[in-house]
């Protein structure tokens, strides 16, 4: 198939823009600057090609949390499965769910008139295993909505439940974080056999059961239909109903490897069902008869990431098509591989650490391993991050109605505290914080405390509704995947900062960047910033009035 071209945007018709190479650029570089961004504006426009600015305002863009310059990246590695292969969630996922059920049927669990669903999980949430909830924590570590089973928890049983407590991920033994899409089968089957557990129609037979002992039951069940080759076997034999094709992603592999890089594909998927996935995927997308192995320098299959970034395992080459291999020390450009490293890969390449920028969808096995063992540098491939962009857009509306109602609580709710503590303080025959305030006569103060609070409890059952329905375009029962609550972060999102150099929906999205592109960061904004972007706003000596009342 001929290579499609990512440029949709219609190039006018009209003298298109030229950057005078002629033109002086004496004078204060201020100036010069200027003047060169506006023609260079110009010219992106014709060609008709988005400005890093406007690509980054896309749900296709590429977001960055630490400043990335891809010109100092001499080889860029990456992950397959639901990175390079983006699989049809409710297709793999389902039948991967339908495996694991038959797996629990076959040893006496309850599964009939179960069937998965895909809503009932987002990636980002915590499995309790002590407890059977799943949960969504914020940056911190607060549970800031929760499920047992199948049901959603109140506010006030949430509250009662984790108020004492941080979901903490390092207690493995007792939280398990969705990582990936891959947990999506897991969890689901997991919640719904939770159920089945508190009602009782659990066997017996099956032994004394609590939360954890379901969840490593359910574990071993989805584990076996990995292991078996079932689920793989099916894939392979009709790869087109569980991957869903990017013409453009070959297309972005090639510019950056015409660009010098070298590129890497490491992965933990056989080399059986590596290569049919690839050749599904890529060859039909690629120019002048390549194929999928002509992108990558080195590829490694059966990679056992994360340790494959912890510590050494044998090597061994690849040598036939049915798979033969034998043992070696050490990679070469083209080769193909069984295990290793990524230290061998290091002293292969002679490349090391920030040199190399490693591209996977697993925040712990692919993004935190990679940075924390090897300090390469990350990118996080999250496919759900178009679909949160679509639905953050769509409820602008509902936000800023949001927004607005909870400042003016804020504000009826400070006069009603001064209102009270004027109060508190006559009680004590001390005056007011003002001498208007201490002229305020009982009654009239009385009052308007009153209404004040009325106008407050109003509000609260106008602004409770909306803040449960904030997010619902997203997940009905989770909101946002990178938000938890209305003003804070999710843990997940907390995670993708602390470890992803940049983040995106699909590796397609680097194409419409170039291979030279310089990510920078965004200004980070602290809670005391509010009072700097309040002066840039306005001037005069009020500002300057308030600011001395503050003080």
């Amino acid at each position: 198939m001929a290579a499609t071209n990512y440029l949709r945007s219609p190039v006018r018709i009209r003298p298109m823009s030229r950057i005078d190479s002629q033109a002086t650029l004496k004078g204060p570089i201020e100036e010069v600057a200027r003047v060169e961004a506006e023609e260079a504006e110009d010219l992106l426009r014709d060609l008709g090609i988005p400005t890093p600015f406007s690509s980054r305002q896309s749900p296709r863009g590429i977001f960055c949390s630490r400043t990335l310059n891809l010109r100092s990246i001499s080889a860029i590695g990456y992950d397959m499965d639901y990175t390079l292969m983006h699989y049809n969630v409710i297709a793999w996922e389902g039948r991967a769910y339908d495996y694991c059920m038959e797996n629990l049927k076959k040893v006496g669990f309850p599964v009939d008139g179960l069937a998965f669903d895909p809503d009932l999980v987002i990636r980002g949430l915590v499995i309790d295993k002590e407890k059977g909830n799943l949960v969504k924590p914020d940056r911190f570590g607060y549970v800031k909505r929760a499920m047992h089973g199948t049901k959603m928890l109140s506010n006030r049983t949430v509250s009662e439940m984790y108020g004492r407590e941080l979901v903490d991920l390092r207690k493995e033994s007792r939280w398990e974080f969705l990582n990936t899409l891959f947990s999506v089968s897991e969890a689901v089957a997991y919640m719904q056999m939770v159920d089945r557990l508190d009602d009782g129609t659990i066997a017996a037979q099956l032994g004394p059961l609590d939360y954890k002992g379901l969840y490593k039951a359910v574990g071993r069940a989805l584990f076996r239909a990995h292991v078996e080759g079932q689920l793989k076997s099916e894939i392979m034999s009709k790869p087109e109903l569980f991957v869903t094709p990017d013409p453009e992603l070959p297309l972005a592999l090639l510019d950056q490897k015409e660009a010098g890089k070298k590129l890497l594909l490491i992965t933990n998927s056989d080399y059986h069902y590596t290569d049919k996935m690839m050749q599904h995927s890529f060859n039909r997308f690629l120019p002048n008869d390549m194929g999928w192995r002509d992108l990558f320098d080195i590829v490694i299959v059966s990679a056992r990431k994360p340790e494959f970034f912890q510590m050494s395992h044998p090597m061994y080459e690849v040598v036939t098509g049915e798979g033969l291999m034998r043992p070696c020390f050490k990679a070469k450009t083209g080769g193909l591989y069984s295990g290793g490293s990524a230290q061998m890969v290091e002293n292969s390449l002679n490349i090391h650490g920030d040199e190399i920028l490693y591209v996977g969808d697993h925040i712990y096995t692919d993004v935190s391993q990679s940075k924390v063992h090897l300090r390469w540098r990350t990118a996080l491939i999250c496919r759900e991050l178009e679909e949160e962009f679509s639905a953050l857009i769509h409820s602008r509306g509902h936000r800023a109605s949001l927004v607005e109602l909870i400042n003016q609580k804020e504000v009826v709710g400070d006069l009603f505290n001064q209102l009270r503590l004027a109060s508190q303080r006559r009680t004590k025959g001390r005056p007011a914080q003002t001498l208007a305030a201490t002229n305020l006569d009982d009654h009239e103060l009385s009052e308007s405390m009153q209404k004040l609070l009325i106008v407050m409890q109003r509000l609260d059952q106008k602004i409770a509704p909306m803040l449960e329905a904030d997010g619902e375009l997203f997940n009905k029962r989770w909101g946002f995947l990178s938000r938890a609550g209305f003003w804070d972060k999710s843990h997940l999102m907390r995670q993708i900062e602390k470890y992803a150099d940049i983040y995106t929906s699909r590796v397609s999205n680097f194409l419409h960047y170039t291979p030279f592109m310089y990510f920078r960061s965004q200004e980070q904004t602290l809670a005391h910033d509010s009072y700097s972007y309040y002066c840039s706003r306005f001037n005069g000596s009020a500002v300057d009035d308030e600011v001395d009342f503050m003080l």
